[in-house]
């Protein structure tokens, strides 16, 4: 029998690091929270298994918010993650606030959320582990339009939940602004800044990574692209819904907010801001980000300019008149119609028309020496009669040139494909690079996340779960996410708009109809 004073060491400490690395490896994230608690070492092995960036979502149709909640939290804390930002997206039969406080309950207060209510949630039931494309069931009494819309209970409660651990990267909201006494007032400039001060913070570069955004109808999200755009480097990547109701946490003191900040302001969107930390730990790799654009929009009838315009800035809508590139005869807003429809003709039933304006504007952030930016942005036709084009939304000017583009499932379906084509270039090029000798390209795609137009989906393509498929083919068992959009945002490629190179390069469009925009993220270590 050994003496009685030789102290024995702990069970605990006699576990191999091999093992303990398979244990803690299996743990859901909060019991992997405790972990990296114990000790140093096991905080070290807890640092080794959670050294990549990782995405994790999941979707709950139960009819009780507090389960659905709770299923959803369970299905992406099962394995160890440290959520660096949430994205909740809720159906209309939920009330928002209270998901937005259920969820930052579960999540914690230090970790940035943002809650919003799309027009339906792209992703895996928790329970069934089914990939389904979900869109809200709204219906309304047969023309009475003083009967509310009727939403079916069963179709609508349903919540999807997306969380990120980007090691290398931080993350914060940082809200757009508008007053209360007048919504017209939008204070883009402050914004702009806002996000510069947090990226130079955090990068010592003004432009961060990436901007994930969500905005409410009536944010003037066209205007507010626009300076996006010009303001930020080609790098930085922008999606988001631009039609959504939203809440979200504020990640300087971990507070929750709806859209009211203060007696004078309130939200008119809010951003998830994305920048490379310059001081990330030695060892951690390259998170990067990637958008890619499927179109759904077909053009038709010549180029026009408009000749008069007249702006409804209470109704948002602009009234104008238009005449052929290269003609000094104007056209009324039934004969420009009536050209379109006879240019369409009886291939496409029921579209829903749109103008692609091309915009050349000044623009400058603040004292900022003044500059030019050429934007494509789209105006959703409304009606005609015998003196003028009726257009959602305003911004338009004498001058402006703009096409017509209706919405086309068949060009949703080639567009689709050759995104597909896109993804699996992509993928190959990583799955190469995974193999290629020491200092070659590693990058591997590690999650996704989808905005696609409220207008798309089964009904749309005859078919479910078309938007999803180019991601999910190509990159299977990668984690994707996503909502149906009032508004897609989308900064990047032109290429389905416009066919000359040298468009491509000077015409930007960073708010688009009837497209599904990816972000896909992939990581270099």
């Amino acid at each position: 029998m050994p003496p009685s004073n030789i102290e024995m060491p702990a069970t605990i400490d006699l576990i191999g690091e091999d093992l303990l690395h398979n244990i803690v490896s299996r743990l859901p994230a909060t019991s992997f929270a405790s972990a990296a608690c114990v000790s140093r070492s096991w905080n070290l092995v807890c640092d080794r298994v959670l050294c990549r960036p990782k995405l994790s979502a999941a979707c709950s149709f139960n009819h009780s918010l507090q389960v659905a909640v709770e299923e959803v939290v369970n299905k992406v804390l099962s394995e160890p993650i440290r959520p660096h930002f949430a994205i909740a997206s809720i159906g209309p039969s939920f009330d928002l606030q209270e998901a937005h406080q259920l969820i930052t309950t579960k999540l914690g207060s230090q970790v940035p959320v943002i809650t919003n209510d799309p027009s339906g949630i792209i992703g895996r039931d928790a329970i069934s582990d089914e990939f389904k494309e979900i869109q809200w069931e709204i219906t309304e009494e047969d023309e009475d339009t003083d009967v509310p819309p009727i939403l079916p209970e069963s179709a609508n409660r349903a919540i999807m939940l997306i969380v990120g651990f980007l090691p290398g990267l931080k993350v914060t909201t940082i809200p757009l602004l508008k007053q209360v006494e007048d919504p017209q007032i939008v204070m883009v400039d402050k914004f702009v800044t806002d996000i510069r001060e947090f990226s130079t913070s955090v990068s010592g570069c003004k432009s961060p990574a990436a901007i994930i955004m969500f905005s409410d109808f009536q944010a003037g999200m066209k205007a507010v692209m626009e300076k996006l755009d010009y303001a930020m480097s080609p790098e930085t990547v922008i999606v988001g819904d631009s039609g959504c109701q939203f809440r979200h946490t504020d990640a300087t003191n971990g507070s929750s907010r709806d859209i009211t900040v203060n007696e004078e302001h309130v939200s008119a969107a809010v951003a998830f801001v994305f920048a490379v930390d310059r001081n990330k730990p030695p060892g951690v790799g390259e998170t990067q980000f990637h958008a890619i654009l499927s179109s759904g929009l077909s053009p038709v009838g010549p180029t026009y300019k408009a000749a008069s315009v007249r702006e409804k800035h209470g109704d948002s809508l602009t009234w104008l008149t238009a005449r052929r590139e290269g003609s000094r005869e104007n056209i009324d807003g039934e004969t420009v119609l009536n050209q379109v429809y006879d240019e369409l003709g009886d291939r496409i039933q029921f579209p829903t028309f749109y103008i692609g304006v091309t915009k050349k504007r000044k623009c400058s952030v603040g004292e900022e020496k003044v500059g030019y930016i050429t934007s494509l942005a789209f105006h959703e036709v409304l009606g005609d009669n015998q003196e003028y084009l009726f257009v959602g939304d305003v911004g338009i000017k004498t001058g402006d040139t703009f096409r017509f583009y209706h919405s086309d499932s068949a060009t949703a379906l080639s567009s689709a494909a050759s995104v597909s084509n896109h993804m699996r270039s992509f993928n190959q090029s990583s799955n190469q690079g995974s193999t290629s000798t020491a200092g070659g390209d590693k990058r591997e795609v590690f999650g996704g996340l989808l905005f696609t137009c409220c207008g798309r989906g089964e009904s749309f393509f005859g078919q479910p779960n078309i938007d999803s498929s180019p991601f999910l083919d190509n990159f299977p068992g990668v984690t994707l996410g996503g909502t149906f959009c009032g508004g897609e945002i989308g900064r990047g490629d032109l290429t389905p708009y416009v066919k000359e190179p040298q468009e491509q390069k000077s015409v930007r469009c960073c708010l688009h109809v009837y497209s599904a925009v990816f972000l896909i993220m992939s990581y270099n270590p």
